[in-house]
């Protein structure tokens, strides 16, 4: 008989030092009524749905941007590409200040970023400043979304309300995906300001959510940590060396000479050195506290940004989670761009057009999320994330087999409704396990470092595919005469077909990867759910406290 598996289980120094640090009951004992926590949920899911459809909504936009600013081609990425290089890079750091400093602060610090920024996209009259804007429209993202996570562990303790709630929000990537592909068609082609529209309405938005936030959420809560403190060192390795690491993604296949530019190599290189420096930082800043926790207060020791132990815990098992999480958002987001492009570029149709053949994908998105808050406490972890990323796997394999001249019912419909499984299960399973795993001055951080994963993902998985569309276009135009130029307009049509079909083989790959992973190394976790409502004081930090005995109990 399947009983529910308790995971999180630091190390004895961090617990104790969790233990003596925690928040007293009646800190987190508060009283609200059903509306209003209704709204918390509706908020922060709101929240993640902007910030979703920031991506999908501008992604849809792109033939009109590109023919309105005069923007070559190969560099329409960017205007995707650099929201995620910011929201992405900034989520450690910004989770690390929510859970210092306040979640709610942080969540309405960020709203105002996006309202500020959005608006800014919608006057800017150029490529370049449309691309810088949309860099810092990201930094709101970075804001909110790791906040709203650590806004909703704290606000529903280990429950079947909590599994709701994480189920509702994680709903919110996918929905927000096809709100963003659907209200941007409508928005591109039946208003006077067209593709600006896209902006404003997200500007729109994030007021109403900034709001209701304010309204409905808690009052912030002091941090539980004694020391409260930024590990700026750490700050500042993470996030440069992510930057030029996304940078070099979303470049290094439309720089002049491609992979062998000067300075996407030297670039690259320097990422990959202060990303290990950081690492290198951190296993040391955490091996310092937990020998001496008084050196907290020394100016060279800090807390760590990110403790590596996170990584480890449940027997490794949150790595694993990470990495599926990085590769099913890889598969995810690459599908969603190369599709919008097929069906503008390659079959010719208006915004509008193709908006209508991304509805399933909300309709199925509000599904999944019903279905996930039902059963997450029945079901086994190892069940959804299998399930979701090869669901996610024969969405791609669809269009890499897809037969233009058919019917899309044929290939596009099934695509369109199978590809939201995976993000839907994916995210809503691994944030719930997250909450479960770390401990309560942590919440924001491991959400921001789930996040972090799957914005790298969307990079990555955008260069990847780009990589293989031009490879093969190239090569394919080649075979017919043609010698490609660098904006792509004169390559046959039958060579972007299949160019759009091999970057959807390559999406296939990312979600089979993941499914790999998934099935080897998942199939032990168990049920991450939760049925009875759990006291916030004998939650987290009591479920870890008991993680060991409780772990022992179900080997026997």
């Amino acid at each position: 008989m399947s009983k529910e598996l308790n995971l999180a289980s630091p190390s004895g120094k961090e617990l104790n030092r969790s233990l003596s640090n925690v928040e007293t009951a009646k800190d987190h004992d508060v009283q609200r009524s059903r509306l209003r926590s209704i709204f918390i949920v509706m908020t922060c899911t709101a929240a993640m749905v902007v910030n979703i459809s920031n991506t999908t909504s501008v992604s849809i936009s792109l033939p009109t941007i590109e023919k309105d600013l005069d923007i070559q081609e190969e560099q329409l990425q960017w205007l995707v590409s650099a929201y995620s290089l910011s929201s992405g890079c900034l989520l450690l750091f910004f989770g690390r200040l929510a859970d210092l400093y306040g979640r709610k602060k942080a969540f309405l610090i960020g709203t105002l970023c996006q309202i500020a920024f959005s608006l800014g996209c919608g006057f800017a009259q150029d490529g370049l400043t449309l691309a810088v804007l949309r860099g810092f429209q990201g930094i709101g993202g970075s804001a909110t979304i790791p906040s709203a996570l650590g806004i909703l562990a704290h606000a529903f303790p280990p429950s079947r309300a909590r599994s709701i709630a994480f189920a509702t929000f994680a709903a919110g990537a996918p929905v927000g995906g096809a709100f963003g592909m659907i209200i941007g068609g409508v928005l591109t082609q039946l208003t006077s300001s067209h593709w600006r529209s896209v902006f404003y309405m997200a500007a729109a938005t994030s007021a109403v959510i900034g709001i209701s936030g304010l309204i409905s959420f808690d009052a912030d809560v002091p941090s539980s940590e004694l020391v409260k403190r930024v590990d700026w060192i750490g700050a500042s390795l993470v996030t440069v060396g992510l930057v030029l690491i996304v940078f070099v993604l979303a470049q290094g296949e439309i720089a002049s000479d491609g992979w062998k530019t000067p300075y996407i190599i030297v670039l690259l290189i320097i990422g990959v050195i202060l990303l290990a420096l950081f690492l290198v930082w951190e296993w040391k800043l955490e091996q310092i506290i937990d020998e001496d926790p008084s050196r907290a207060t020394s100016m060279w020791t800090p807390p760590p940004l990110m403790r590596l132990s996170l990584w480890t815990r449940a027997k490794g098992r949150m790595a694993v989670v990470l990495v599926i999480a990085f590769l099913n958002w890889s598969a995810f987001i690459s599908w969603s761009f190369w599709v919008q492009l097929y069906y503008q570029n390659y079959l010719l149709l208006t915004p509008v057009n193709t908006m209508i053949r991304f509805i399933p994908m909300f309709i199925v998105g509000c599904l999944c999320n019903f279905f996930v808050a039902m059963v997450v406490a029945k079901l086994p972890l190892a069940l959804f994330v299998v399930s979701g990323t090869l669901l996610t796997a024969t969405a791609a394999i669809l269009f890499a087999l897809i037969d233009p001249s058919v019917t899309y019912w044929a290939f596009g419909f099934p695509s369109t409704v199978l590809i939201v499984f995976g993000a839907d299960f994916v995210y809503s399973s691994g944030t719930i396990f997250i909450a479960k795993t770390s401990l309560p001055h942590e919440h924001s951080v491991a959400g921001a470092l789930f996040q972090t994963m799957t914005q790298i993902g969307t990079a990555f998985g955008l260069a990847i595919s780009t990589i293989v569309f031009n490879t093969v276009v190239d090569k394919e135009s080649a075979k017919l005469g043609v010698t490609v130029n660098s904006g792509d307009t004169n390559a046959p049509m039958s060579a972007q077909l299949t160019g759009y079909k091999d970057a959807q083989w390559t999406s296939a790959a990312f979600a089979l990867m993941a499914a790999l992973l998934a099935a080897l190394f998942l199939r032990s976790v168990g049920i991450v759910g939760h049925n009875r409502v759990i006291r916030h004081v004998d939650s987290d930090q009591t479920m870890a406290a008991h993680a060991a005995s409780d772990e022992a109990a179900m080997s026997n």
